[in-house]
């Protein structure tokens, strides 16, 4: 005669399934938060530096505009503020991706943090060139209202100097931007046709960059193609956002 021992049965009570309930509900609130802030912080960025660098366009490309600066130095500060508050929002979105990516690919999530660290430097000096501007303009006029020649080329010297810091900032950017789609096609964080969008885009960023460091103006076509990767992820984030296996404990934390 055998016998068969008779394994214990276990049965969730009301609240336990409950509690697993409101769990899963708040880390998936938690997921959706992290994504949103990080679609945000894209959006922002791309709006406060756009903005800003219009503002500060329609100082320096007016006729004689170091004579004038007197009557719009505050909207060359203005402007020179918004493309400065890039700063802040770009370090935050590195930040915010690092956990996320880092499951998949600690050295693209590396990559990624350094290549917009040294993007947002070279934006920095950029805007510091800018700013210069103002000053110069306090002593550029000479006696009968006319520009000095060594203020002039002074200031076309700053300009010019934005110009360069901008375009190798945004060529570092678009190559740890090349790796991080990568890595969101590979894992599928992100759907593949916008992340192969990305790879496109940032290459072809990347290329337009280059080729203004050679005086090549390409640049301003060249950016359209990230451009519209720059809008569509954010947007993909509000509605969908990133898997939830993207997320590990430390990203639902900064949520």
């Amino acid at each position: 005669m055998t016998t068969q021992a008779l394994k214990p049965t276990t049965s969730r009570t009301p609240a336990a399934r409950a509690g697993e309930t409101m769990k899963k509900t708040a880390a998936n609130s938690s997921r959706r938060a992290v994504s949103a802030v990080i679609g945000a912080l894209f959006l922002v960025g791309f709006l406060a530096y756009g903005v800003g660098f219009t503002m500060v366009n329609s100082v320096v490309n007016a006729p004689d505009f170091l004579a004038a600066m007197a009557a719009h130095q505050s909207t060359l500060v203005l402007g020179a503020f918004l493309m400065l508050l890039n700063t802040v929002v770009d370090i935050g979105k590195g930040v915010l991706f690092f956990p996320i990516v880092a499951q998949h690919g600690k050295r693209t999530a590396l990559t990624y943090l350094a290549a917009i660290s040294v993007q947002v430097v070279f934006l920095d000096i950029g805007v510091l060139c800018l700013l210069m501007l103002a000053p110069l303009g306090q002593y550029a006029v000479e006696a009968g209202g006319a520009v000095s020649a060594w203020a002039t080329a002074m200031g076309s010297l700053l300009i010019e100097g934005n110009s360069l810091a901008y375009h190798v900032g945004q060529a570092t950017l678009s190559g740890g931007g090349i790796f991080l789609c990568l890595l969101l096609f590979r894992s599928r964080l992100a759907p593949r046709f916008l992340a192969a969008w990305g790879v496109f885009g940032y290459a072809v960023h990347l290329g337009g960059s280059i080729a203004e460091l050679f005086g090549i103006h390409l640049s301003d076509l060249f950016l359209i193609p990230g451009a519209i990767f720059e809008v569509s992820l954010p947007i993909w984030l509000f509605v969908k956002g990133f898997r939830p296996e993207a997320y590990s404990p430390r990203a639902e934390a900064a949520a």
